[in-house]
């Protein structure tokens, strides 16, 4: 063979490589933190927190600066995650919650069998990421916290997922696992007790380590959603349950956030109140366990090929605010609504940058379908758009408005205006000169009020035109 043909073949051969890794199709790692507050990573550095493994992923990729949430608390705002559909359209617009312990109620297995916890869920019409990747060739799997209803027909093993390990419910105790003193944790779609005692973050870190490392034949996709750094669903004391009758206000307390001493003493140390220094302590765990799984990607050879995603569910919560937002978890300020987001995929979203575009959870969905080659559900309306070219630096987002609703509140973003109308405090806000909603700019600027209500008012006429959906709507 002689030396022109010989460099042809070479060439031929590279051309071939490049259009092979061109093509793969990446993996997908999804991790949702639970009432992680705006500032509260480490490279924001407006608190003591330590995240470096989060620093570094933000250094690697892209920090978005105004990314939002659809519902302001866990269980509506993951349903849009999972389907890409605003909550009210989807019908799990509110929480799956037996809040009968907020009277001090303790349930027997019986009765939390027939409770709302267990009887109701995401609608089984609706198509989940799982179940566009599922059919797409990937290796699906959900770790950690799922709240979409544990009834069998709403777990992920028929939601498109082929593992499942973690909660189904909210929230539980970090160690026994229990929601309110009943056992709690899936393995697949049956109830185990068997890790009884260790600490959540390493269970679900352990489990998504092996999900990677089993996983090396086909692309995969882990939904990661952490209960870190929630707080416990934890009884106070049986001493401390009020008498029946007693108000909500006089339930009884419970631990907050757990976690293994190692991680809080470091900031208690340094004089941080015992709370914050639980939370700061169950943020670092985190972390640490997401630097595992970010090590793995990088020692099983596929970092390069794959898609790491980095959020929290809603504002924080008992984590010594969300400054410089105003409000946090439940409220319709932009600290319930604004989180903190990371995307890392290298060769396509560029490192070190940082974006102030406006985007929501609504655009993973669709972003994910374009990553994947995956086909968008058939007759299914998608809220969102693909983000994945924004975080590039390839073109503006083409979101411009935003709204939400939660029981009687009301919040929209068009433009740079935001528009609350809540028990906490209603106002027309510019979010280019006031972030902390601090001046009510309703009187001042009413054709800017009547424009945004306008707009939110259009948008509820949507969805109350979409189909109904349960379990909340027209069951």
């Amino acid at each position: 063979m002689n030396f022109r043909r010989c460099i042809l073949l070479l060439a031929v051969c590279l051309a071939f490589a490049a259009t092979a890794h061109a093509a793969r199709r990446p993996n997908i790692l999804l991790i949702v933190s639970d009432d992680q507050g705006y500032p509260d990573l480490g490279c924001i550095g407006t608190k003591p927190v330590l995240t470096p493994h989060l620093d570094r992923l933000a250094a690697e990729g892209v920090r978005a600066t105004s990314f939002y949430v659809s519902w302001p608390a866990c269980t509506p705002s993951r349903g849009s995650i999972l389907t890409g559909r605003f909550p009210q359209r989807n019908g799990l617009y509110d929480m799956i919650r037996n809040d009968m312990v907020n009277y001090g109620h303790r349930y027997t297995p019986e009765e939390y069998a027939v409770s709302p916890e267990m009887t109701l869920g995401l609608d089984v019409r609706e198509q989940t990421i799982g179940d566009a990747l599922h059919a797409a060739g990937y290796a699906t799997g959900v770790v950690g916290k799922w709240d979409m209803g544990q009834a069998r027909r709403f777990l992920p093993l028929q939601r498109g997922f082929d593992f499942f390990y973690g909660h189904g419910n909210n929230g539980i105790d970090y160690y026994t696992h229990e929601r309110y003193g009943v056992p709690s944790l899936f393995r697949g779609n049956e109830r185990t007790e068997a890790d009884k005692g260790t600490y959540a973050t390493d269970l679900f870190k352990r489990e998504s380590l092996r999900f990677i490392r089993d996983h090396k034949a086909k692309p995969w996709f882990l939904y990661l959603p952490f209960n870190a750094p929630h707080g416990a669903s934890s009884y106070g004391k049986e001493t401390d349950v009020p008498a029946k009758g007693k108000k909500s206000a006089d339930r009884p307390p419970h631990e907050g956030v757990q976690v293994p001493d190692k991680y809080s003493a470091p900031y208690r140390a340094k004089g941080i109140a015992d709370n914050l220094a639980r939370y700061y302590g169950a943020v670092t765990c985190m972390d640490e366990a997401i630097g595992e799984l970010l090590a793995a990607l990088r020692d099983t050879g596929v970092q390069k090929d794959t898609l790491v995603i980095f959020f929290s569910d809603n504002g924080g919560s008992g984590n010594g605010g969300n400054a410089p937002l105003k409000g946090g978890k439940s409220t319709m300020w932009e600290g319930g609504l604004r989180v903190p987001f990371i995307a890392r995929w290298p060769g396509r979203i560029p490192a070190g940058k940082v974006t102030d575009e406006f985007l929501t959870t609504l655009e993973l969905f669709p972003a994910l379908l374009s990553a994947s080659g995956a086909k968008p559900p058939r007759g299914v309306t998608l809220d969102g758009f693909d983000l994945l070219p924004v975080l590039a630096g390839e073109k503006k987002s083409p979101r411009t408005e935003m709204f939400w609703q939660r029981r009687g509140d009301k919040g929209a973003r068009v433009g740079n205006w935001k528009w609350v109308s809540s028990e906490k405090g209603v106002g027309l806000f510019d979010l280019a000169t006031d972030l902390g909603e601090t001046k009510d700019l309703s009187k001042e600027k009413p054709d800017e009020l009547a424009k945004v209500r306008g707009r939110w008012e259009a948008w509820r006429k949507e969805m109350d035109a979409a189909e109904p959906r349960g379990p909340f709507r027209d069951y």
